[in-house]
């Protein structure tokens, strides 16, 4: 006959049973949503509506000159995944080589690589094996040009802004610019093969000229963060009125650059009107800084309005394409 369980065998057990598991909120060590979460989800997801913005622009181009006849599906799909993984293996990798930085700054101090959730070694394994596999659905399914553009947007973020000026210079937010105005030349670059023309320039351009504001803006409300974390931003080391002096002047530059692609005949009549009229009101937004009384709820409308500019224009990029 079975004997019961002692009252010390069954707490013992009911202890057992109460223990945090590896994966429990108590006591982790990292679940799939650290992981995501590493990867930065919403800059990979802006990144893939410009690389489909390019694809589109690329597809119409090769449309226009009976080069192909409807949107390739399976080479769009093939697109997106592969330039995901490269973006989400620089942000990995961006992750894993800021982490010191990250334990600084309040914004990013419970990053999973600045706790300790995942390891540096996880995070260094996961960033490379992304950027591998990344690489080959590119240089495999969709094309070597494509590829490549994608390896040195990763370069550029990871080696050069990384690793080089984000610790050493306030141009960090500029020439790190080149690696996020490449996605939608990889895009343009997949649909059209091997072609490269004043569409994809314009495309790059726009990208280029568009990020300095915004991430200044960014700057300016985490100002106390970047200092704090050491990192030689221009609101750190120059104040907060060259920021906007600076920030005016390529906002400046950005808005004729968007004409440009409705004057190659790319896009129709309703991206211009879309351009000049989102245009006129980032001007605005910029001058109005000098007399704003309170700088970081200005950087915050100057923030959220670079991204509704960026964002309509490649919609309308994508619904006016001829």
């Amino acid at each position: 006959m079975d004997q019961p369980l002692s009252y010390t065998t069954a707490a013992s057990t009911t202890n057992r049973a109460m223990e945090p598991g590896p994966f429990s909120e108590i006591n982790r060590t990292g679940t799939w949503r650290d992981y995501v979460t590493v990867t930065k989800l919403g800059i990979t997801v802006s990144n893939m509506i410009s690389v489909f913005t390019g694809f589109w622009l690329g597809t119409k181009m090769m449309i226009g000159n009976g080069t192909i006849q409807s949107l390739d599906v399976v080479a769009l799909i093939l697109t997106l995944i592969g330039s995901a993984m490269v973006i989400m293996s620089g942000t990995s990798l961006n992750n894993y080589l800021d982490r010191d930085l990250d334990q600084q700054m309040a914004r990013t101090k419970n990053r999973p690589s600045a706790t300790g959730i995942l390891t540096p070694k996880k995070v260094l394994i996961f960033g490379i094996v992304l950027a591998v596999a990344g690489t080959a659905v590119l240089a495999l399914f969709v094309n070597l040009l494509t590829a490549v553009l994608g390896l040195i947007g990763l370069f550029v973020y990871v080696v050069v802004y990384t690793m080089w000026l984000k610790r050493t210079s306030s141009l960090s937010t500029v020439i790190g610019g080149i690696s996020g105005a490449i996605p939608p030349v990889m895009g343009y670059a997949a649909a059209a093969s091997t072609v490269l023309d004043m569409n994809a320039g314009f495309l790059f351009g726009f990208m280029f000229l568009w990020q300095p504001p915004h991430t200044l803006a960014l700057a300016i409300r985490r100002v106390e963060d970047y200092r704090a974390a050491g990192i030689p931003l221009l609101p750190v080391v120059r104040g907060f009125e060259e920021t906007k002096r600076q920030s005016l002047r390529y906002v400046a530059a950005l808005v004729p650059v968007s004409f440009l692609i409705y004057g190659v005949g790319t896009v129709g009549i309703s991206y211009l009107i879309a351009a000049v009229v989102l245009g006129v009101g980032y001007l605005y937004v910029s001058v109005e800084s000098f007399f704003a009384k309170d700088d970081m709820q200005w950087a915050k409308k100057s923030f959220r309005y670079s991204l509704i500019y960026m964002t309509s224009l490649f919609l309308m990029m994508i619904v006016s394409a001829n």
